[in-house]
């Protein structure tokens, strides 16, 4: 990199053992935070080029404030008249954090010496950078191209992110509303829809958005050797869930959430389930859960909440609680139907499980059931305990997106979903089962879910509370470029963690599907609906002196 021409200078070490300080003019504003520069530096005998990040950015000199006395003179002609005609007075100080030089097998392998004062320093060339940010290359399969280095002309760096680590570590998209995680995505969906790669993919929505990945299968980039993706859209009344396959804690939350179910329906609930075998895989009706319900006998209170207590009405309160919600017809639950879990996930697929209209606690039950189902599935097939003729068998491994992820893990809230997934970020790798969860209110999002995630793609948060969530769970991205969280724009992201060599500001590619997650135009709405107005009938006017007068006079002559 000797023949680059410098852009700078190091001034000498850094605030951290892994950080050194630059001194450069900056001219032509190359040196944006985020950017990329090196310095040749002899390591073990050999000349290497120690690559490192500028996280801070700092005006050394600056024109006098006497030249900017007159608006409508530049200071830089200020200064020709007295003599700077050649040269410019502005300099800046850089903060660079040290990655190291580059192997290939090593990634970044860090001197431990920071440079002597007076090197030069260069702008890393656009194929060195390439090369050495993303740990799998442009192009090859297994590479899921997500956008371009921010701090270059837009497709001059790619972004990659390794298929293989965030489909087995996991993965958070975070970001505020309006910032474009939803769109990020769909993105990351089409690379995992390519034909080198063939995903099976289940995205949990509860608002509807994905449903234009249903595009999927007409577009020509798709496509491959005897390979052609396809999208299923599953929507609200074609899910179904067998009522044996709910676990005691989704009951629970089903019956209780919003109101509370008292201490003796907990208990005549507690044993009714024990009763029919709920949770001990065993099979049951709605029929028999109700006669249970009715066959429970409790004799005396079994707690000081207990006492007094009238078990008849107990029972009948109960009743009314199973049927408006586990016992309804035209509900998700059913005694013998159930979704398929083999329709639901197969490689090459992707499954958009849509839960708009659906009530919350419905969401977090369907959600559970889907998760502990293909979850049970990928252990028993990978552990050889169930062969193909089971309807849980699941021979690929499998990627499930969780949009508004803090709704099915909330923070200081215990629902079905939320150990669930903690059970299988902690587990999932080894069974090949990931999963990826996007959240606008990290804030809100239980911290130990949020801290498994080892990739992150963080866009534009604002809130403090959310910034700080964030600060705390993301290891790998620096602070001072979570600090820049609230500059990013609409489709900018920093990209850390496991599936990349380093943390990067990312430029988001252009989605080759359309997006489903734009707000409404409300203007357009309007003005669509007042021409489809019938016509006001003035007739009515002239016969009904009141009708003739204004609003204001209608409103505030009554009021007088």
């Amino acid at each position: 990199m000797s023949s680059a021409v410098p852009v700078g200078t190091t001034k000498g070490p850094g605030e951290s053992p892994h950080a050194y300080t630059l001194v450069a003019p900056d001219a032509d504003d190359q040196l944006k935070i985020g950017e990329f520069v090196a310095y040749d530096a002899r390591v073990d005998g050999e000349l290497r080029s120690v690559l490192g990040r500028i996280d801070a950015r700092r005006p050394l000199k600056l024109y006098p404030d006497a030249f900017m006395a007159d608006p409508q003179v530049p200071p830089s002609r200020v200064a020709e008249l007295i003599g700077f005609d050649h040269a410019t007075p502005e300099l800046y100080e850089f903060d660079v954090a040290v990655l190291g030089y580059f192997d290939d097998a090593l990634g970044f392998v860090n001197p431990r010496v920071a440079p002597r004062a007076g090197r030069p320093v260069y702008l890393v060339p656009d194929d060195v950078l390439a090369h050495a940010l993303s740990r799998i290359s442009h192009g090859l399969p297994g590479a899921a191209h997500i956008g371009s280095l921010l701090t270059r002309p837009r497709d001059r760096v790619p972004v990659t992110l390794d298929v293989n680590e965030f489909a087995s570590t996991h993965l958070a998209i975070i970001a505020g509303t309006g910032a474009g995680k939803s769109y990020l995505a769909g993105v990351i969906v089409e690379e995992l829809m390519q034909p080198s790669v063939g995903a099976a993919v289940v995205i949990v929505d509860p608002h509807g958005e994905y449903g234009t990945l249903e595009e999927i299968a007409n577009h020509p980039g798709f496509r491959g050797e005897g390979y052609r993706a396809r999208t299923l859209v599953v929507r609200p009344e074609q899910i179904k869930i067998r009522r044996d396959l709910l676990h005691p804690s989704d009951i629970y939350q089903l019956l209780g959430t919003t109101h509370g179910l008292s201490g003796p329906q907990r208990e005549v609930l507690r044993l009714a389930l024990r009763a029919v075998g709920v949770g001990r895989d065993r099979r049951w009706t709605y029929r028999q859960l109700t006669e249970a319900v009715n066959d429970v006998e409790l004799s005396g209170a079994r707690n000081a909440d207990d006492e007094g207590a009238d078990y008849a009405l107990v029972k009948r309160a109960l009743m009314w609680r199973l049927n408006a919600t586990l016992g309804r017809q035209d509900g998700i639950f059913d005694d013998y139907e159930h979704t398929s879990l083999q329709e639901l996930i197969r490689p090459g697929q992707c499954t958009v499980v849509q839960l708009n209209e659906v009530p919350r606690e419905e969401q977090q039950i369907i959600a559970a059931t889907l998760l502990r189902r293909s979850f049970d599935g990928r252990v028993g097939t990978a552990k050889q305990r169930i062969g193909s003729d089971h309807e849980q068998y699941l021979p690929a491994p499998v990627f499930t997106l969780i949009e508004e992820a803090h709704h099915f893990a909330p923070a200081g809230e215990e629902v079905p979903t939320t150990n669930l997934l903690k059970q299988i970020l902690a587990e999932g790798r080894k069974f090949g089962f990931a999963v990826g969860l996007i959240s606008q209110r990290p804030g809100k999002l239980d911290q130990d879910v949020l801290s498994q995630c080892m990739t992150q793609c963080i866009l534009r948060v604002v809130n403090p509370v959310d910034q700080q969530a964030i600060a705390g769970a993301v290891e790998s991205a620096g602070r001072e470029l979570l600090a820049e969280l609230p500059a990013l724009s609409k489709g900018q992201a920093i990209v850390a963690g496991a599936a990349i060599n380093t943390t990067v500001l990312c430029r988001v590619r252009p989605r080759l599907t359309p997006h489903g997650g734009e707000s409404p135009d409300v203007v357009d709405a309007w003005r669509r609906a007042r021409s489809q107005l019938p016509p006001v009938d003035r007739s009515l006017e002239a016969a009904d002196p009141e009708s003739a007068r204004t609003p204001e006079e209608r409103l505030f002559g009554s009021i007088q």
